[in-house]
């Protein structure tokens, strides 16, 4: 079981760990970052996040329940609760040989479980770079539909990344986890999933 808290700058020091190459972090965060990544760095990007009610981004740590380790990283940015719909953003599998092994899915779960059940959004979208393969399947395995691909969006050094476009709506995230059970996050942030 997977459970979602608020990263905080507790967290840092592991995620810094963690995206430990040049291509790892534009995987992660597209050009937001430049490597290497640090703590000034991670302060900036959590100003103004994690206040439930209001915040246009939540960022998340997951929490493997069984051993209370932090396993991985996820975001919920341009929250946008006039017209109920976000971006599920800078996902992560935090230990390498960990991915591949269904952890991703549960992570993406459970942020959808946020986004529907407690934020009461309509559409939730990422973006997935084209060669992440691993990536797409895990979204369309969580329910995600492929909406087009955006192509050779990003310059990179030596040629040009396209991005993969993928949402879920609220009757689809609903027709498929019919067990619908209230999602709890309280004041700190904390959520549960299976």
């Amino acid at each position: 079981m997977i459970r979602l808290e608020y990263f905080t700058p507790d967290d840092f020091p592991l995620l810094i760990d963690w995206i430990n190459t040049e291509d790892l972090l534009i995987n992660w965060a597209g050009t937001q970052f430049k490597f290497p990544l640090t703590d000034e760095k991670l302060h900036h990007y959590l100003k103004h996040s994690n206040d439930f009610d209001h915040s246009r981004t939540l960022i998340y740590k997951a929490v493997d329940v069984a051993s209370g380790e932090n396993v991985g990283h996820i975001s919920l940015s341009v929250i946008d609760r006039e017209n109920r719909s976000a971006r599920i953003t800078r996902v992560l599998v935090g230990d390498t040989d960990s991915r591949g092994k269904g952890l991703g899915t549960k992570i993406i779960k459970a942020m959808l479980k946020v986004g529907f059940e407690d934020l009461n959004l309509h559409r939730m979208s990422l973006g997935v770079y084209d060669f992440n393969l691993g990536g797409i399947k895990c979204y369309a395995n969580c329910g995600l539909t492929i909406d087009g691909t955006l192509r050779d969006i990003k310059r990179m050094p030596d040629s040009f990344w396209s991005i993969v476009e993928m949402s879920i709506l609220e009757s689809e995230y609903y027709g498929l986890y019919e067990d619908k059970t209230s999602s709890t996050t309280d004041s700190e942030g904390k959520v549960l999933t299976s």
